[in-house]
């Protein structure tokens, strides 16, 4: 089957540029680059929240799940911020996500929990950790365990 040949390095390649594009977004919140935060050329106010804590988040968990390392819990905690933008800012101005800008903040936090389900892919720093514990094949997926070696019948 076509998935099981390219899917873990499909999963690899989403990972890479959901992590690289959330990680740029706090990069521009906490430092001002890029355009800044919301397009104003400036960085938040160190330890303001929500938007200082935000970008902390958007850096670490980024960075963390585009380079496959604890890519899991990154993911989960990444997708959990982005559902709290999306309810405690965005949702308030209006119930559809066209009408309240809150179209990234929804597709950030789909991408990341899709990411936490299925793992990080083949081409992944928590692969490589795992692999000396456990064979894998080429697919990313685990090998099966080689049969318990069995006593032969002794004749005598």
């Amino acid at each position: 089957m076509m998935f099981n040949r390219y899917g873990g390095i499909t999963l690899s390649l989403f990972r890479i540029v959901v992590g690289l594009l959330f990680t740029f977004h706090g990069l521009a919140t906490m430092f001002g680059v890029f355009g800044g935060h919301r397009g104003t050329g400036r960085a938040a106010e160190l330890l303001a929240w929500p938007n200082w804590w935000a970008a902390l988040i958007q850096l670490v968990c980024g960075a963390l799940v585009m380079t496959g390392l604890f890519t899991r819990v990154a993911a989960l905690l990444a997708s959990g911020s982005m559902a709290y933008a999306y309810f405690v800012v965005h949702q308030p101005q209006d119930l559809l996500p066209l009408r309240n800008g809150g179209e990234l903040a929804a597709l950030f936090c789909w991408s990341f929990f899709l990411i936490a389900v299925l793992g990080p892919g083949t081409w992944a720093l928590d692969a490589l950790l795992r692999r000396p514990a456990e064979a894998h094949d080429q697919a990313g997926a685990p090998a099966p365990a080689p049969a318990p070696l069995r006593r032969s019948a002794r004749v005598d």
